[in-house]
């Protein structure tokens, strides 16, 4: 009987064990094995880059080669025959320029012969001081101060759409505004002729522009001219306009010309595309700019 009794309770111990043996979970850490050669992100080399980079330039050229252009003349003349119903809607001019980091967008200014569209109130600032301030004051100019106008400027209290400042204080004014009005184009810089004792002058000279900008993708985009003005009217507008950027980006030959004579370096900001457009009608690509 003991035998017996022994020998059960020895089996329900064995099935026990069983059973906790089969439903037991194991868990063992990954294990990382070494970098080899193959494994390796390979990083390429510059004049792998560069190669790579001229065979994208190769394909781009091609698919831009393949793109259906007009002349300047005959994109008008299908503008004109799509809005024939509408003689008082706008032609719209679009010009794409390959601006390079570190480099401030196009920024210029133009008097059309004649204009297309109402021109904007302009907000000029001045930095300047003695008499230099109160001849901006008597040329036109909105605001005028030294250093203390910069706080205001930094928080956004003080705005202008044009700001001018002598040489006396560009310094002084320069480590604090460089990196908030450099990429808008507001910066004051001797190259444009906004750093300048000739304020007035200056003001003087650009009475009856008006102002181009380019935005941070490099596209320019402005009306032109009414569909009413003659083919002439329209043709001088924008070979007029197209000039003024074609200059401010050193892409004209006086540019090219002043570099050759040893007066520094110039980035020269490539146009892309130019294209046509009007209220209602297509986008056309202009091949003749």
């Amino acid at each position: 009987m003991l035998s017996l009794l022994s020998r059960s309770c020895h089996c329900r111990t064995r099935t026990r064990d069983t059973l906790l043996h089969i439903r037991s979970f194991s868990f063992t850490y990954p294990t990382w094995g070494k970098h080899d050669k193959k494994s390796t992100i390979r990083i390429p080399s510059k004049k792998a880059a560069a190669a790579k980079a001229r065979r994208k330039a190769v394909i781009a050229a091609a698919e831009d080669a393949k793109a259906e252009k007009m002349t300047l003349a005959k994109a008008i003349s299908v503008l004109q025959a799509v809005e024939v119903a509408s003689p008082k809607n706008t032609y719209e001019l679009f010009i794409k320029t390959e601006i390079k980091s570190g480099i401030a967008v196009p920024k210029g200014r133009v008097n059309l012969p004649r204009e297309a569209k109402p021109s904007s109130e302009e907000k000029i600032l001045v930095f300047a001081e003695g008499r230099q301030a109160e001849e901006a004051r008597k040329a036109g100019a909105h605001i005028i101060g030294g250093t203390e106008l910069v706080d205001g400027i930094v928080n956004g209290r003080v705005q202008a759409t044009t700001i001018l400042c002598t040489p006396a204080l560009i310094k002084a004014i320069t480590p604090k505004l460089g990196r908030i009005l450099g990429p808008l184009g507001l910066m004051p810089s001797e190259r444009r002729g906004t750093v300048t004792d000739d304020i007035a002058g200056y003001l003087q000279r650009i009475q009856g522009t008006s102002e181009w900008r380019a935005d941070k993708a490099g596209n320019i985009r402005t009306p032109i001219a009414l569909l009413h003005f003659p083919v002439e009217d329209v043709v001088q507008n924008i070979r007029h306009f197209l000039a003024s950027v074609k200059k401010v980006t050193g892409n004209t030959r006086d540019a090219e010309a002043r570099r050759m004579k040893g007066s520094g370096p110039r980035p020269v900001t490539t146009i892309s595309k130019v294209m046509l457009s009007s209220t209602q009608g297509p986008g056309i690509r202009i091949s003749d700019f």
